[in-house]
């Protein structure tokens, strides 16, 4: 299993920094958009879609929805992620005793939509936003600095969790996570602000707004990593798809991203770092 893990992911970077850095703005929208509609396609088996023409629907109807979120200002579409991204902390933290929410399909389909549609226009409107704080600063490098989050993250997690994990984070959940292994991850991400600092050269309340926002993120992509692992265990899923093999589906590998990237831009903004 490890060595098809390993295989897979040699396989997946390089196609995903390539999507990264060699598309434009239309490009890469386009590139999102097509792995935002896979993963929904994966989310319709949370929402009792089972057939392929409701699977396949369900995607389509996603994609319909990424084209008319196109044409709205990314700050409407972020405020609703942010207030569901903040309902969704409550679901996870208050389960079972929450599990009522999820009974009826359409909350589930209308949550796949809420967790996948603002993942997209955060990343787009980062591709084609200016960074004010460094003129001319690509922000595809942006963009990698909040995969690189959610990647620290859980990496600083595992091994904390491994190490030290004894207090289960969310055990109706994800059995798995520890508070431990939580605190380990917020310990590896705080890194990244320093490291990024070296390339912009940030004054010391801006380099602590950046930590601020990077912890931010990180928290909310434990909860998107947990809303996704609830939306599996309630309809009894090990894995979004085998589509991947060695990592189940797309859904699980973007699971976390969902929440970072809303989160992290609509700090930015409000920070007045990121405007465009």
């Amino acid at each position: 299993m490890l060595k098809q893990r390993i295989i897979t992911a040699l396989i997946l970077l390089p196609l995903f920094l390539a999507g990264v850095a060699l598309t434009d703005v239309f490009g890469f929208s386009l590139f999102i958009g097509a792995i935002v509609t896979l993963a929904a396609w994966e989310w319709a088996q949370i929402c009792g879609l089972t057939s392929q023409a409701s699977r396949a629907s369900y995607a389509a109807m996603a994609a319909v929805v990424l084209l008319a979120c196109s044409h709205l200002p990314a700050i409407l579409v972020l405020s609703i992620a942010l207030i569901w991204w903040i309902g969704a902390l409550v679901i996870v933290l208050t389960y079972p005793a929450s599990q009522a929410f999820w009974t009826p399909p359409m909350t589930r389909v209308v949550a796949g939509l809420l967790i996948l549609v603002p993942a997209w226009k955060a990343l787009v409107a980062i591709r084609g936003g200016v960074f004010v704080l460094e003129p001319g600063f690509d922000t595809k490098w942006v963009i990698l600095y909040i995969f690189l989050i959610v990647w620290f993250a859980d990496i600083g997690a595992y091994f904390a969790g491994k190490t030290f994990g004894k207090n289960k984070l969310a055990p109706h959940v994800s059995p798995g996570k520890s508070w431990e292994g939580a605190v380990g991850g917020m310990l590896a991400v705080s890194i990244l602000p320093f490291a990024m600092n070296s390339f912009l050269a940030l004054t010391l309340p801006q380099l602590v707004v950046l930590w601020m926002m990077t912890l931010s993120a990180a928290v909310f992509s434990v909860v998107g990593d947990l809303i996704e692992s609830l939306g599996k265990r309630f309809v009894g899923l090990k894995d979004s798809s085998q589509i991947l093999p060695g990592h189940g589906g797309i859904f699980d590998r973007i699971d976390s991203v969902t929440a970072a990237a809303p989160v992290f831009l609509a700090l930015a903004i409000f920070s007045g770092w990121v405007q465009g």
